[in-house]
């Protein structure tokens, strides 16, 4: 098939009085086909006028792709068996040209971002080795749009609280916010709605006014939208995460950021420049930070358990014992477990993300091995049964030694017998057990029930005349 530029020369150098074997001699062509351009005396290239072999089938083409769910391996395999004398080949080819099952082809745009206005931010799943355990994290990752500077960390989870601190992390790192952050209408910031009729949680759009900039998010389906942000999670995952294994979230956190000096420093051939490069024109349009920025921390009210600790997240913080029971309040930041019963009285833990559970307990919290916790004051049950009978005090210390039942709950029942049964058979069934060790309260009350039966409800002999 001959072009339009070659039909073009024939038709020219004909018209110069160039013979056709000349001409032929010339372009490399056959005389026949030269003469047949200059009988059509036309540069346009003619049409292939040829009957489709699986035109006679379109309508039962058109039907089968429906029942056979698009897979048009399944529609020649219908029509095969139907007696349609019909090429695989041929049948896509045809449905290629007819633009049947066919995707229409929209052609890619392009994004244009002046420095300063935009910040892409979103997250992606990936498997990482902390401590020689594997977890299903979270990627947070940010791109300045303009020099495509990236950031990003990894985290166990990824909640309202870790977003905060993921975004303080990520301006302080290019020095400046930008007019607005586009994100993926994730939970995490909004409240109700998608695209342009996105409406933040209250909480987030408070964190973004401090830092000057808004929210903003892409329609659902619209990924090109975020392409700057959803580009390099494969880089990461294919790069960064391959083959490497982390002593901590720290430790992998640390070298993200090396990872990032380092990419942000690179020629990259897609943009045909230099990210930290860009950056130096995009930094002077970044507005700047706040003079104070405010360490992001999330609030727990608990109330300390019988064994000392109070529990954030499935992991359990010592505090001390003097504090058992009562209500303190707990401040969580980036860093610290910060535990404060009131102004005066404060215990920081380093906060552990993984593994959960697990308990934490600092030296301070727990008094030397042997010595216990000693109590300033007996228990008010002890204290009633001594006033009420002082004379079994020995055998009240050596059931609180010996008992196998809570010390609270023992002097609890054995107040209990005291109150509901007669002194005296009270008195001596405790004589008894003293004397024979015995510390099962279950049965002290047997024996009481014994002595008042025998002592109290004399049964009368029915042999005998009542009335003698």
């Amino acid at each position: 098939m001959l072009s339009q530029a070659q039909r073009t020369a024939i038709l020219e150098l004909s018209a110069q009085g160039v013979t056709k074997r000349e001409i032929a001699r010339v372009l490399q062509l056959s005389r026949p086909t030269v003469r047949k351009v200059l009988r059509s005396n036309s540069t346009l290239v003619p049409e292939i006028q040829r009957a489709e072999k699986a035109e006679p089938y379109r309508q039962q083409i058109l039907e089968l792709l429906i029942s056979c769910k698009g897979n048009l391996v399944r529609v020649h395999e219908e029509l095969t068996v139907g007696g349609a004398a019909l090429s695989y080949p041929a049948l896509t080819a045809f449905c290629r040209r007819q633009g049947i099952g066919q995707t229409p082809i929209v052609p890619a745009g392009q994004y244009h971002f002046e420095p300063g206005v935009e910040m892409q931010h979103d997250t992606s799943p990936h498997e990482v080795e902390v401590g020689g355990k594997k977890y299903k994290a979270q990627t947070a990752s940010a791109v300045l749009c303009y020099s495509r500077l990236l950031f990003f960390q990894i985290n166990p989870t990824f909640q309202r609280f870790d977003c905060k601190v993921f975004l303080t992390d990520a301006l302080r790192y290019m020095g400046g916010a930008v007019e607005r952050v586009m994100i993926d209408n994730t939970h995490v910031v909004v409240l109700r709605g998608t695209g342009r009729e996105m409406i933040p949680v209250p909480e987030m759009e408070a964190f973004a006014e401090h830092f000057g900039f808004r929210f903003v998010a892409h329609q659902i389906g619209d990924a090109n939208r975020s392409a700057r942000v959803e580009r390099p999670f494969s880089f990461i995952e294919n790069n960064f995460l391959a083959g490497r294994a982390f002593a901590s979230w720290d430790d992998l956190n640390q070298q993200a950021r090396q990872w990032c000096d380092r990419v942000n420093s690179t020629y990259k051939k897609h943009i045909r420049a230099v990210p930290r490069e860009l950056f130096a024109i995009e930094r002077m349009h970044l507005k700047p930070l706040p003079a104070w920025i405010p360490e992001v921390y999330r609030l727990h009210q608990r109330t300390v358990d019988v064994e000392g600790y109070i529990s954030v997240h499935s992991i359990r913080y010592s505090v001390p014992v003097s504090w058992i029971g009562r209500r303190v309040e707990v401040r969580e930041t980036r860093d610290k477990i910060e535990i404060e019963l009131d102004a005066r009285h404060l215990v920081a833990h380093v906060r552990a993300l993984t593994p959960q559970p697990q308990r934490i307990t600092l030296a301070a919290h727990r008094p030397p091995r042997g010595e216990g916790v000693k109590r300033a004051d007996p228990h008010p049950e002890e204290l009633a049964i001594l006033r009420a009978a002082p004379e079994i005090a020995g055998y009240v210390t050596a059931l609180k030694q010996k008992g196998r039942k809570v010390v609270a709950l023992a002097l609890r029942q054995l107040l209990r017998l005291l109150k509901e049964y007669p002194h005296e058979p009270f008195l001596a069934a405790v004589g008894d057990a003293a004397r024979y060790g015995l510390y099962d309260l279950d049965r002290l009350e047997r024996m009481i029930l014994r002595r008042v039966a025998r002592d109290y409800f004399l049964l009368l002999d029915t042999d005998s005349d009542p009335h003698d």
